[in-house]
């Protein structure tokens, strides 16, 4: 079975590692990013220069690395994709961990609006604190 267009569409986006070009094409200008409570950096970001900046900015210089690995896509419905996967986090002091993840992604015209995220926030933050 062939996978639907939004979910290639999401795919995209991780196995490019979210290299810019590719958030480009595939974020749309009125982006809702939601953290979940509890993860570093948490909150509700609107836009992709403030996930950038605010988000982004804050989160990766605090980690020695930090990634997010997409493992299970599935589209729910015709405005929906969930995607299942894991963080791997390296702290500054060496500690690394891995935690698993839920985005819950929203489609509109071909391009991802809303990004639900739900998180282990407490192995992030015991790698972030050491």
């Amino acid at each position: 079975m062939s996978e639907s267009p939004n979910t290639v569409l999401v795919r995209r986006l991780y196995d490019s590692g979210m290299a810019p070009e590719v958030t480009a094409e595939v974020i749309a200008p009125d982006l809702v990013w939601d953290i979940t409570p509890g993860f570093p950096y948490s909150g509700i970001y609107h836009g992709w220069e403030s996930v950038s900046r605010d988000f982004f900015g804050n989160l990766i210089p605090a980690f020695a690395s930090f990634a997010g690995h997409g493992e299970r896509f599935f589209a729910t419905d015709d405005d929906h994709v969930v995607v299942l996967g894991h963080y791997h986090a390296v702290g500054k002091n060496g500690a690394e961990a891995d935690a698993r993840f839920i985005h819950l992604w929203t489609i509109r015209d071909g391009k991802l609006t809303h990004l639900r995220q739900a998180a282990d926030s407490h192995v992030v933050r015991e790698v972030l604190n050491g």
